[in-house]
């Protein structure tokens, strides 16, 4: 089933369906000002799936965990422009606070935009060690969160791959050291 391309008219309107569904409604969508201000401030452009989300759905407040998609302006805090090497990948975003200083991050630089789990508490030696493959896509992730069949549903049973219940970022330590 991941590899079926996804319909990404329907994917949005199934999100607008569960985000009208949820206790609290998103936020108003964002207007194109907004995103392409976004954009400037993060130095690089959003990937038009998620730009969608926000310009169709809400500028956050639906998703996973009752807030995927953080609004733009705390999405443009959360995300500093230049990073120094050793610190944050070049060409990611998070989008999600899962708490305990996990985040869900989308990779701006590929074309579908994997999401990715950045999970730091295990303090690795090399911080690219901190990074790993969530789902191959965003509109996949979001699929998966609408069908029920995401890690972080309680009743999904992960495949263990080296102890591990998501595969490393193998660009992590490229994206690290890149200047």
């Amino acid at each position: 089933m991941d590899g079926m391309p996804i319909d990404e008219d329907e994917l949005i309107a199934r999100v607008r369906r569960r985000a009208a569904a949820d206790a609290t409604p998103p936020a108003a969508p964002a207007t194109a000002e907004e995103v392409v201000a976004a954009e400037a401030a993060l130095g690089l452009a959003l990937p038009p799936l998620l730009v969608r989300l926000y310009r169709e759905v809400g500028d956050g407040g639906y998703g996973p965990d009752g807030h995927l998609l953080w609004p733009l302006r705390r999405i443009v805090a959360a995300n500093p422009r230049r990073t120094a090497p050793g610190g944050r990948p070049v060409g990611v975003v998070s989008v999600l606070d899962w708490g305990c200083a996990m985040s869900a991050v989308v990779d701006c630089l590929r074309p579908d935009a994997p999401v990715l789990l950045h999970e730091p508490n295990a303090e690795p030696q090399d911080p690219a060690d901190t990074w790993f493959e969530d789902r191959p896509s965003l509109a996949r992730w979001l699929a998966d969160w609408l069908d029920g069949r995401a890690w972080w549903e309680e009743h999904v049973m992960m495949d263990e791959r080296d102890g591990e219940m998501l595969p490393r970022w193998p660009d992590a330590a490229a994206r690290i050291a890149a200047p």
